[in-house]
C-alpha cells in the first residue's frame, strides 16, 4: 500500500513551498514532479512546451509521474495540470491522498508578479486568469482542501496536517506515525509491512470490541501474511491491573512472541494502555501499534507514548513511557459506541479545546448531535493539539503538563466513584472544579468557569462534583497523584479559552473545593 500524499493546484499556489517543509513534518522525502521531470529529461519545462508543445510535455510528465510513485513513500508536488489526464488522477488517488491548494486569484497573481519561475501556461495576468476559468470545475473536483492565504508556512504545513490526519510524532525514540481515516481496519497489515513490522503479531483487545471488529483486524493481518494470536479481556478502569497485565505476559508468551514481533491493541484506552505497558516490559521490549475504537482513546490515550495501569490507591501510578510504532485511528468505529461513551470521550475534546484551540471548543458547544455528522473532522483536529504538545515536550518536562487540565481533580473525582464515574465524565467535573479554582487564585478571566460549564453542559456531561464526596476525601486521593512533587500538588489551571498555565502549586487542597 502507498501512502504518497500530493499536493495539487494551479500554478503560483505554492505546492513546491508547502511540499517541502510538509515532508520534513511527516518525515519523509520530498518530490517537486516538475523538477523531476527536468532532471530526468535533461531539459527545461519551457523548452519541452517550445520543442513538443503541451501533447509532448504531458507523455513526459505521465511516463515521470508512474516512475516516482514506484518510489519510497513521500510528499509529492505535482504540476498545476498532471491531473488533468484521467489516468494520471486515478493512478495518483490509488496511490494516496491529494490535497487540493485552494488559493485565491488574487493572490496568485500577487504571487506571479514576484516569482521569477517560468510558468508556460501562465505567463501573464490574462493567461493566468483564462487558466483558471478553465480548470475551476477540475480544482473544484478534489474533496480535500486546504484553503492558504497569507498566513505563516509553520500554520500552513500544520493544517495541512490536520487536514489529511496524517501527523508524525517525534521527541520521543524514532517517532511513530499517526493516521486517520475511515476504513483503516482493513488496510492494518498493510499498515504494518509499510514499517517492516514483524510477525507474529499478538492482538489484544476487551470482550466488548471483539465482537464488532476483532474479526475485521484478524482478517486484515492474515490476508497480509502475518500468523495472529488474540485475547479479549474484560472491559473496564477496574481490569487496568497488575492481574491483567500478568495474563497478557503469560499470553505473548503463550502466543510466541519475540522482541521483533508486534502487539496489536485494538480498543479504548483502557486496552491501549494495557498492551502498552505489556509491551514495554515483555522481552524488556516488543513494538506495539495502537488501534483506538473509542472517542477517548483517539483524541487522547492512544497518543504520547503513556502506558500504565492503576493502583488502589490511584490511577496509573505504574507505568512506563513507550510510544507505539504506529496510532491508525478509524472514525467509523465510533458509529457503534454507546452514547455514554461518545460523551465520555468528548470530555478529553473540549479539554484540548481549552487548552489550545478555541476553534475546537466552539465547535463542542454545538453539541453532539451535529458532531456526529462528522467524527473524522473532531478527531483530526482534537489529537492535534495533543501532538502539537507531545512535539515540543515528549516526557512532560514542561508545557506537556497542560494536558493534565481537569485531570488533578478528575482523577480524584473517579476514584472516589469507584470508576462509576467515566473518566471523561470525571475530567469534566474537573475542569469545572478548577476553573472556578484558577478565579479564585486570580489566575483566571473572570466568568471562564461559567464559560467552560456551559460548553460541558451542551455535550450533556456532569460539572458538579457529587455531593457524597468529602473535600477530606479528595485531598487524600490528590495527594497520591503522580502529579505531586515535594509534598505538593502541582495544578495546571485554565486562564482563557485556548490559553493553561501549569506548575500551580495548592498546599490547601480541602480549600480548592470552597
Amino acid at each position: 500500500m502507498s501512502e504518497h500524499v500530493f499536493l495539487y493546484g494551479p500554478p503560483g499556489s505554492g505546492k513546491s513551498t508547502l511540499g517541502l517543509r510538509l515532508a520534513h513534518e511527516l518525515g519523509r522525502h520530498f518530490v517537486d514532479l516538475d523538477e523531476q521531470i527536468k532532471k530526468r529529461a535533461g531539459r527545461s519545462i519551457e523548452s519541452i512546451f517550445a520543442e513538443e508543445k503541451e501533447a509532448g510535455f504531458r507523455t513526459h510528465e505521465s511516463r515521470i509521474l508512474a516512475e516516482v510513485l514506484a518510489e519510497q513513500d513521500a510528499v509529492i508536488a505535482l504540476g498545476g495540470g498532471t491531473l488533468l489526464d484521467v489516468r494520471n488522477r486515478n493512478l495518483v488517488e490509488s496511490a494516496g491522498q491529494v490535497l487540493l491548494l485552494n488559493v485565491s486569484p488574487e493572490l496568485l497573481v500577487a504571487r506571479q508578479k514576484t516569482d521569477s519561475t517560468i510558468r508556460p501556461l501562465s505567463q501573464d495576468e490574462t493567461a493566468l486568469s483564462s487558466l483558471l476559468k478553465q480548470r475551476a470545475e477540475h480544482y473544484a473536483s478534489f474533496p480535500t482542501k486546504l484553503e492558504v492565504g497569507n498566513i505563516p508556512l509553520d500554520e500552513l504545513a500544520w493544517q495541512a496536517q490536520i487536514t489529511l490526519g496524517a501527523f508524525h510524532v517525534t521527541g520521543m525514540g524514532p517517532g511513530y506515525d499517526v493516521r486517520v481515516h475511515s476504513g483503516a481496519l482493513e488496510q492494518l497489515g498493510t499498515y504494518l509491512q509499510a514499517r517492516q513490522l514483524n510477525g507474529p503479531v499478538a492482538m489484544i483487545t476487551d470482550q466488548n470490541v471483539e465482537p464488532l471488529y476483532a474479526n475485521r483486524v484478524l482478517a486484515a493481518l492474515l490476508d497480509a501474511g502475518y500468523k495472529v494470536e488474540s485475547l479479549a479481556v474484560p472491559p473496564g478502569e477496574r481490569y487496568k491491573s497488575m492481574e491483567t497485565v500478568a495474563q497478557l505476559w503469560e499470553f505473548l508468551l503463550q502466543s510466541g512472541i519475540e522482541r521483533s514481533s508486534t502487539v496489536v491493541a485494538l480498543g479504548g484506552g483502557v486496552i491501549t494502555d494495557l498492551a502498552g505497558f505489556a509491551s514495554s516490559t515483555f522481552l524488556r521490549g516488543v513494538p506495539w501499534v495502537a488501534v483506538p475504537t473509542t472517542l477517548l482513546a483517539m483524541a487522547d490515550a492512544s497518543l504520547g507514548g503513556k502506558t500504565g495501569i492503576d493502583l488502589p490507591q490511584g490511577k496509573n501510578l505504574v507505568g512506563a513511557f513507550y510510544p507505539p510504532r504506529l496510532v491508525l485511528s478509524d472514525p467509523g468505529t465510533l458509529d457503534t459506541l454507546p452514547e455514554p461513551e461518545l460523551r465520555s470521550g468528548m470530555g478529553e475534546v473540549i479539554k484540548h479545546g481549552i487548552i489550545s484551540d478555541p476553534q475546537l471548543f466552539e465547535m463542542c458547544m454545538q453539541g453532539l448531535d451535529v458532531l456526529a455528522n462528522d467524527w473524522s473532522s473532531l478527531v483530526r483536529r482534537a489529537m492535534a493539539v495533543k501532538i502539537k504538545v507531545l512535539k515540543e515536550d515528549p516526557y512532560e518536562q514542561g508545557l506537556r503538563a497542560a494536558l493534565n487540565l481537569g485531570h488533578t481533580i478528575g482523577h480524584a473525582v473517579e476514584l472516589a466513584s469507584g470508576f462509576k464515574l467515566r473518566h471523561g465524565e470525571a475530567i469534566a467535573i474537573g475542569m469545572v472544579a478548577e476553573a472556578r479554582l484558577a478565579e479564585k487564585m486570580g489566575l483566571a478571566e473572570s466568568g471562564l468557569a461559567d464559560t467552560i460549564c456551559e460548553g460541558i453542559q451542551k455535550l450533556e456531561l456532569p460539572t458538579e462534583i457529587p455531593s457524597n464526596m468529602s473535600p477530606d476525601r479528595l485531598a487524600q486521593i490528590m495527594l497520591k497523584d503522580k502529579k505531586k512533587a515535594s509534598g505538593v500538588v502541582r495544578f495546571a489551571l485554565p486562564t482563557r479559552i485556548g490559553e493553561v498555565v501549569t506548575g500551580i502549586e495548592v498546599s490547601d487542597l480541602e480549600g480548592a473545593f470552597s
